[in-house]
C-alpha cells in the first residue's frame, strides 16, 4: 500500500479511469503502475464517494473482462468498431 503515496494526481486519475473501464484488466493496471487488485480496490474506496464505490464494486465483482485469467484467449484488447484500422483516430461518419 506504500505505492499509493508515491502516485501523482494524474496517475490516480488514470488508475480510476482504467478501473472503471470494463475491458481493462487489473493486470494492465499492475503492469503500468505496480498496483495489485487489492491496492486498486483500496485506492478506489479512498478516492470515490461511498455510493460510487458501491456501484463500482458491484460492476467489477465477477466481471470476466477485468481478470485476464478468466477472459476468452482471443480477447487481447478492445478496439471500437468506429476506429480506423490504421492510426488511433475515430473515423468520420
Amino acid at each position: 500500500m506504500t505505492e499509493l503515496k508515491t502516485l501523482s494526481l494524474q496517475d490516480i486519475d488514470r488508475i480510476i479511469e482504467m478501473a472503471w473501464e470494463d475491458r481493462t484488466p487489473f493486470d494492465a493496471i499492475f503492469n503500468q503502475f505496480g498496483l495489485r487488485e487489492d491496492d486498486v480496490k483500496a485506492l478506489m474506496k479512498r478516492e470515490l464517494h461511498p455510493n460510487n464505490w458501491r456501484k463500482w464494486r458491484e460492476r467489477v465483482h465477477g466481471r470476466i473482462t477485468k481478470h485476464r485469467a478468466l477472459r476468452d484467449p482471443e480477447m487481447s484488447r478492445f478496439k471500437c468498431t468506429m476506429q480506423k484500422s490504421t492510426g488511433n483516430r475515430i473515423s468520420k461518419r
